[in-house]
């Protein structure tokens, strides 16, 4: 999906008090106020609160999100229903979304405080991305698409039970009442799905008959007569996304993870945060004590004028980074801040950071442009070069936000380290964990490998191009003679982290692919000290052999992405009539995951590279668009060997 910079709505009020948009020159709810045209309209209107009670999981998708009332009005309703569903996913779309200070003006004198200001202060930055949003302990999911409706409706991955169209009035914006959208809704819709609408507008009406909803008109309340309400029941079965990304996959709720590092860890805390128990299995006796091991590692997002795919993934990923890293640190003690981290700009001016900026129009809650005096001051070191200023990057220990991630699971994750598992197989319809000797260890018909290149050799696979990439960090005490360090952390050639606890100085890291020697280097401190000298202009006054420092290994991928997501089944990838394209189509193995390939940015990628795995397995909306998903895809090698394969054919000549 091409993305296009998010234009924030100017909050006003006409002259009875009531919200109103001047670009569209409509109210954003009648008078009679907004939450009752919520209970009336929308939560009525869709048979709510009696069609969640009693499900696992309830999915309401919204075309307009406007001011949030309906949202809060319809997690309110949650909240106070005893016989409420598990959990309540609510997805919408908002084009011209409020600032975090409108939002809050909004919401001045609203009969929900409570729920209005969570919602205030989890506003993400207004960044043309899907926003994940976590209430009342993860049982409300707020998924919020800023952009255009028509565009963003095609990347959502969700099986939606109930619909509200609120936007507003077709006359006023006639792009998001256009049949395309009814079908794009037609093609999420479970079997009887609702619709509740404000609108009688002929058009309205028909676009949703034309797109399978069978439609009547209701009273309305305000003075408004009529509404309109409708429930989805095509005649022929509408086209839907393929079999796996949005069903689950068993019904007891239980997954096996190997591998207890970042990716593991949060991979057993995505699954429970979606009602599933995880039996968490390593190696080594404790989490993290491999890659994850280091001192201290860094987040961040990145900047691209192009604004593809791994900007995309990366802004995304560093947006739910800063969410965990918060809760880590705020909630669970781990060592790090979410203060900011500047990047250093090594091949262009302020001038040009600053255009590119405003081409893209990024805000500057998630990015900031700095000369390289504003940096300075930012830092407290003497830089010479233009920064790109993240104010959610910060740092934190991989092991204690791994550790975080199993203590938010609570009961919903057991671990069993020390245990090596030499191999997989399937025994039916489910998968069995194998030691050396070809006992089962344990067993589950999900098994999720967040092993790193183990799970490549575990699932005997030669096809990904995932490479190890040996890693190098060096520490110092603070007190070192000519040792200057940062304010924040700083990176570019290499990073270095601020005074860590304990007094030490964290830097590196060297990149040496396919090296699998062991053990601390000296010509490795040295590279290091090279980094920290270009960085900081620190010269500190150290023989090498003196340094301390962590080895590590690192699992890459050739284009530099994470594999999330079902494991591709080969052999019947190789059957003939097989579409393999695109990823989403390629065949997978039932009921094996992977999360794996977090390469250098595993503290950035892990949170939302698990919920997006979690989702897939349960069932549960994707927070990832589908565009991305596709690019991360554990498939998409077997997608792109096909492609090629496909171009080097010679057409048949006559």
């Amino acid at each position: 999906m091409k993305t296009a910079p998010v234009v924030p709505a100017t909050l006003a009020f006409d002259a009875d008090g009531v919200a109103f948009s001047d670009l569209y020159g409509d109210r954003y709810h009648p008078r009679a106020g907004a939450l009752a045209q919520a209970a009336h309209v929308f939560l009525q209107g869709n048979g709510l609160p009696e069609r969640w009670r009693g499900r696992e999981r309830f999915v309401v998708l919204e075309t307009g999100f406007g001011l949030g009332n309906n949202f809060l009005a319809t997690w309110d309703a949650w909240r106070h229903d005893a016989r409420r569903c598990e959990r309540l996913h609510f997805i919408s779309f908002e084009k011209h979304p409020l600032t975090r200070a409108d939002l809050a003006r909004a919401h001045a004198d609203t009969r929900l405080p409570e729920r209005a200001a969570a919602l205030v202060d989890a506003w993400p930055p207004l960044t043309s991305n899907l926003h994940s949003l976590s209430f009342d302990d993860g049982h409300v999911q707020l998924l919020l698409a800023l952009g255009d409706v028509a565009d963003w409706l095609p990347e959502i991955i969700a099986s939606v039970d109930a619909f509200y169209l609120d936007g507003f009035a077709p006359d006023r914006n006639p792009a998001m009442w256009q049949p395309r959208v009814f079908k794009a809704l037609a093609r999420l819709a479970e079997p009887d799905a609702t619709v509740a609408t404000w609108s009688v507008a002929r058009a309205v009406q028909a676009g949703l008959t034309a797109a399978g909803f069978d439609v009547r008109s209701a009273p309305g309340i305000g003075g408004k007569r009529e509404i309109t309400l409708a429930r989805f029941a095509p005649r022929f079965t509408p086209r839907r996304a393929p079999a796996g990304l949005a069903r689950p996959l068993s019904s007891e709720r239980h997954a096996v993870v190997v591998g207890a590092g970042l990716a593991g860890c949060a991979a057993a805390w995505a699954l429970a945060s979606q009602g599933w128990h995880a039996t968490l299995f390593d190696r080594l006796p404790a989490i993290a004590s491999a890659a994850s091991g280091n001192r201290g590692g860094i987040f961040h997002g990145i900047v691209n004028a192009q604004d593809g795919m791994h900007a995309r993934f990366n802004r995304a990923a560093a947006l739910q980074a800063e969410q965990a890293a918060r809760i880590a640190i705020e909630c669970y003690g781990a060592a790090g801040q979410v203060q900011g981290l500047l990047r250093l700009e090594l091949t262009s001016t302020f001038e040009a950071m600053q255009a590119q900026l405003d081409a893209l129009g990024l805000p500057r809650e998630y990015v900031q442009a700095l000369a390289s005096s504003d940096a300075s001051h930012l830092s407290g070191l003497p830089l010479s070069t233009p920064a790109w200023m993240f104010p959610g990057g910060g740092w934190i220990r991989p092991a204690d936000l791994a550790a975080a991630f199993l203590r938010r699971a609570g009961g919903g994750v057991d671990f069993r380290g020390g245990v090596d598992i030499a191999a997989l197989q399937r025994h039916g319809e489910r998968w069995q964990l194998l030691d050396a000797a070809g006992g089962v260890l344990g067993e589950a018909a999900v098994v999720v490998l967040a092993n790193a290149l183990d799970a490549i050799r575990m699932l005997g696979e030669d096809g990904w191009p995932v490479h190890l990439v040996r890693g190098q960090t060096s520490e110092l005490p603070v007190a070192t003679p000519g040792l200057r360090l940062p304010l924040l952390p700083v990176t570019g050639d290499g990073y270095v982290l601020p005074a860590l606890p304990g007094a030490m100085a964290l830097f590196g890291a060297t990149s040496q692919r396919g090296d699998l020697a062991p053990g601390l280097r000296d010509d490795d401190h040295r590279d290091n000290l090279d980094r920290l000298a270009r960085l900081t202009g620190s010269a500190p006054c150290i023989d090498t052999a003196m340094a301390e420092g962590r080895v590590g290994w690192r699992c890459v991928a050739d284009d530099r992405l994470p594999l999330i997501g079902s494991v591709p089944d080969r052999q019947a990838a190789l059957q003939p009539g097989q579409r393999l394209d695109q990823p989403r189509f390629v065949p997978r193995m039932p009921g094996l995951f992977v999360l794996a390939a977090l390469a250098s940015r595993g503290i950035t990628w892990a949170a939302l590279g698990a919920q997006s795995l979690a989702a897939l397995v349960s069932g549960a909306p994707c927070p990832l668009e589908a565009s991305l998903l596709d690019a991360v895809d554990a498939g998409r090698f077997v997608s792109r060997e096909s492609r090629r394969a496909t171009s080097l054919v010679e057409p048949d000549r006559p």
